[in-house]
C-alpha cells in the first residue's frame, strides 16, 4: 500500500513540476578523463544526496557537489521523466535511496556519470525497483535489447 501512496505522490508533484536544472553531481567532468578510482570494477559508497530521474543518482564521496558521483543504475531503464511513469519512478527511487548509503560497483562511462550496479541496506538498488513496481521503460532498453549483454558480476 505504501508503494501506491508514494507513486500517486509522485504523479501528483509531477503536475507542478518546473524543468529541471543540470544535476549537481560534479566528481566526472562533462569532457576529458574519468577520476582514476571510477575505473571498471572499483566499488565506492556514501549517502545518495540527489536523484536526478527514475534511474539516476548521485552518491557522495567527499564534500560538495565535486565530490559526489552521478550513477546510472545499471541493469534498470526507468521511462524518462517525461514519458508515463516517469515521475512515479523518480519517487520511488527517492524512497527507496535518498539519505541512504549506497554500496556502489562501477561499469562504464556514459556522458558525465557512471554506469554502476548498486546495493542499498544490502539489496540491489535495480531489483528493488523492480519489486517496487516501477514498469520498465526508457530509451536504454531498447538499445540494450539490441546489443549482446555482457556478463557482469552480482555486487554481493
Amino acid at each position: 500500500m505504501r508503494c501506491v501512496a508514494v507513486i500517486f505522490a509522485g504523479l501528483v508533484a509531477g503536475l507542478w513540476a518546473v524543468p529541471a536544472a543540470a544535476d549537481p553531481c560534479k566528481t566526472i567532468p562533462d569532457r576529458g578523463p574519468m577520476p582514476e578510482f571510477l575505473r571498471r570494477g572499483a566499488v565506492f559508497s556514501g549517502p545518495v544526496v540527489y536523484v536526478g530521474d527514475g534511474d539516476g543518482l548521485c552518491v557522495a564521496v567527499g564534500e560538495g557537489p565535486r565530490g559526489w558521483v552521478e550513477v546510472r543504475v545499471a541493469d534498470f531503464y526507468a521511462p524518462e521523466l517525461n514519458e508515463p511513469g516517469g515521475r512515479a519512478a523518480k519517487a520511488i527511487l527517492e524512497h527507496l535511496a535518498m539519505g541512504r548509503r549506497a554500496t556502489c560497483v562501477a561499469h562504464n562511462r556514459s556522458h558525465d556519470r557512471i554506469v554502476a550496479r548498486c546495493r542499498i541496506d544490502g539489496r540491489d538498488l535495480a531489483e528493488q525497483m523492480r519489486r517496487a513496481g516501477v514498469v520498465q521503460g526508457g530509451r536504454g532498453r531498447e538499445a540494450a535489447r539490441q546489443t549482446p549483454s555482457r556478463v557482469t558480476r552480482r555486487v554481493e
